[in-house]
């Protein structure tokens, strides 16, 4: 199917030929019929891509710190090499979407194939949206006028924040396409509406809905003309739709306002208010946050979890169905707004004109009717044959994201496995890195690569939850498995790998089972491993990771798909501490900080202490309440009067020792190349994998244990 990618890097457009992507629970799969470019948005998009680092640094101060911070501990060059690569990746652009269900997706309600519905599903062919942020078409909508409906629910969002009542005056600053929205709500609410802009023509669709209007480009003073429209008072409120770096129009809008008046950001301008300004009239001032209460809420957007309406009347769902409604009852009228409709195939030609900014509404029309073309889950990428030989370990990647793009494929690709597949699932990630790093094909349909007999390794890159499966369905089809960690997030994932495993192994067809616990592979950890194999005491250990805060409503903190971060994460510094000592685990002790209503995800803030076997034991500091300018992990061992004291994985120390002071590197490394090349090169040798599943299993089952141990 085709749909419209930009290079952040370049701010290029390309119009991709890329899989499309499959229905998941929660989710409606559209067929597009009409997509609107937002061209105040997407022009912001095209002027960023195209400015170098030091503009984009510019225009991103917030970044810019955490770019520095980055520096302070990992290095320059792993940074840069960081902010490359989330440039590299390709965005989808778009968000304002009309069409009709193809499938729906399981546990969604009040939706139909066939229906036609508008939704913020990007400018594709066919889109994958959850059910929240979709409403259906009324009959008299047409496809045009339902692709204005996101952007009608951006407006009417800030009106709501600004609680208009019949008779009050408001000014909408900025006639773009939310302003001419804003005035057509403004006026359906009953109010007087006055409308600023700088181009004529803006000006002028605002007269005829129904606005007087000031033409700032003829130089009139909009806040002498705003008072005056006010019959002196002050307006009652401000809607600023504009999109500018000055802060004058707030400013203006203070200026303007009567005592106790409300200016409402929908817009983007300078924000350096004066508190003169407020102050003696005690003006409200708020931002509006996107299409309304929901925007930005992994568990209603994502896991579909509705507010209920007698606490939250009006959800972004409830705002697109409302927009819809209006249009219905010919209290919005769109058309005046549509400057030009495009194919979807001459896609980049609108982007030209975005640039240019002499139109306002730009719709693309795609096709009608569903083929083989739109609907293919699986992309060839290279036509080229691939060099097979025997034991050649042919790879597909499950899973396609920053970590999977920017270390585990170039370094799978670099150990010199052939790269047969990538599978993601809604998203173009899966086609950006199948076509920089030279995959035979692209997917967004994972049963494919356990079909493929030519396929004998899967790396599983992927969220927490499922990796089991994949692991499993790996397993039973007789195909070597790497996954990132962790192995499994319960004790019935664990079981169920476990019993797949001894399964297999019954046949003696055992593949290979790898967990990417990099960190034993790391240089400077191999370098600490020779040094104590000559010490036979046992020894101690302090693990300290300054862990950094993730939000609550992250993926990784939910205990259902990532676990929380202690099984997520903890597990590499569990496998590292297990591998220095080399022998077994038999007990531990874990705490967590106090859970007092001052600290939030109290499990991202303990300690572990491990027992081993031979007297050894570690105490592993995970702490997520740090500054992050501190360097993020110190591993220190002591054992018979020496000490080694690893920095970051770039400065090796050693205390006491005959020969051995230091090992420093240049950057950082943490033996993700080394973990997969050993991976890799097992297969190839027919060899077994690098780490012994038993071990794998010792592991996850303590990391589970500590958790239970301590949500008890």
């Amino acid at each position: 199917m085709l749909q419209i990618l930009q290079n952040l890097k370049t701010g290029e457009t390309e119009l991709a030929d890329v899989p499309a992507p499959r229905v998941i629970p929660g989710h409606l799969l559209i067929q597009t019929s009409v997509s609107l470019i937002s061209s105040g948005t997407e022009r912001m998009l095209l002027e960023f891509g195209k400015a170098n680092l030091i503009n984009k640094a510019r225009q991103q101060p917030d970044r810019v710190k955490m770019v520095l911070d980055k520096i302070k501990t990992d290095g320059l060059i792993p940074t840069i090499e960081a902010v490359r690569s989330k440039l590299d990746m390709p965005l989808p652009l778009g968000y304002c979407n009309s069409g009709t269900v193809l499938e729906v997706g399981k546990g969604v309600t009040g939706f139909s194939a066939g229906d036609r519905v508008a939704s913020n599903g990007k400018h594709a062919e066919i889109v994958c949206v959850p059910k929240n942020l979709c409403a259906v078409v009324p009959g008299n909508v047409d496809d045009d006028a339902a692709s204005f409906t996101v952007l009608g629910a951006i407006a009417l969002q800030g009106i709501r924040l600004a609680q208009p009542t019949l008779g009050e005056t408001f000014v909408v600053v900025g006639l773009g396409l939310v302003g001419q929205l804003a005035v057509q709500l403004l006026k359906a609410a009953g109010c007087r509406v006055l409308g600023l802009d700088y181009v004529t023509e803006r000006t002028e669709l605002a007269r005829k809905a129904g606005a007087e209007v000031i033409d700032l480009s003829s130089g009139p003073d909009p806040v002498d003309v705003a008072i005056s429209y006010s019959r002196g008072r002050g307006v009652d409120g401000v809607l600023i739709t504009a999109d500018t770096k000055s802060n004058e129009p707030v400013h203006q809008a203070a200026l303007m306002c009567r005592k106790r008046g409300r200016i409402i950001m929908v817009g983007v301008t300078g924000l350096e208010l004066s508190r003169a300004d407020f102050y003696e009239k005690e003006l409200s001032f708020q931002v509006s946050c996107s299409y309304g209460p929901g925007r930005y809420d992994p568990s209603y957007e994502e896991g579909g979890n509705d507010y209920p309406e007698g606490y939250v009347r009006w959800t972004e769902q409830r705002n697109f169905e409302a927009v819809l409604d209006m249009m219905a009852g010919g209290r919005m009228d769109v058309k005046p707004l549509i400057s030009k409709h495009i194919p979807m195939n001459q896609a980049q030609d609108a982007y030209k004109i975005v640039e240019d900014g002499s139109a306002l509404g730009l719709l693309l029309k795609y096709e009608s009717g569903t083929s083989d073309r739109k609907l293919s889950r699986t992309i060839k990428l290279d036509s080229k044959p691939q060099k097979l030989t025997p034991g050649s370990p042919v790879v597909a990647f499950i899973g396609a994201g920053q970590f999977g793009a920017r270390f585990l494929i170039p370094a799978v690709k670099s150990a010199g496995a052939v790269l047969q597949s990538v599978a993601t699932g809604n998203d173009t990630t899966g086609y950006y890195a199948g076509k920089k790093f030279g995959f035979a094909e692209t997917t967004t349909d994972a049963k494919t690569i356990f079909q493929n007999d030519t396929i004998n390794t899967v790396f599983i890159a992927t969220r927490h939850d499922s990796h089991a499966g994949y692991i499993c369905k790996a397993i039973k089809t007789g195909k070597n498995v790497y996954t990132e960690k962790p192995l499994a997030i319960t004790h019935q994932q664990l079981d169920m790998i476990e019993s797949a495993y001894e399964e297999v192994a019954k046949k003696d067809q055992v593949p290979r089972l790898m967990v990417g616990f990099n960190r034993r592979f790391a240089s400077q950890v191999v370098k600490m491993k020779s040094l104590l194999a000559s010490l036979k005491e046992p020894k101690t250990m302090i693990y300290t990771i300054n862990a950094g805060m993730i939000p609550s409503n992250n993926w990784i903190q939910d205990p259902e798909v990532g676990g929380g971060r202690i099984i997520g994460e903890g597990c590499h510094f569990i496998d590292l501490l297990r591998f220095i000592v080399d022998k077994p685990i038999t007990s531990f002790n874990a705490m967590m900080i106090g859970d007092v209503p001052e600290v939030t995800q109290p499990d991202d803030k303990m300690t572990i202490t491990l027992q081993f076997v031979d007297g050894s034991i570690g105490t592993i500091h995970y702490f997520a309440n740090g500054d992050k300018t501190f360097p993020k992990e110190r591993l220190e061992v002591f054992c018979a009067s020496k000490i080694l004291q690893l920095d970051n994985f770039r400065k090796l120390t050693g205390y006491g020792w005959k020969g051995f002071k230091s090992m420093t590197l240049r950057k950082q490394d943490k033996g993700i190349n080394a973990c997969s090349s050993a991976f890799i090169d097992a297969i190839k040798r027919g060899a077994p994998s690098p780490i012994p599943a038993d071990q794998l299993f010792e592991e996850t089952r303590i990391n589970l244990k500590i958790m239970d141990s301590v949500r008890k």
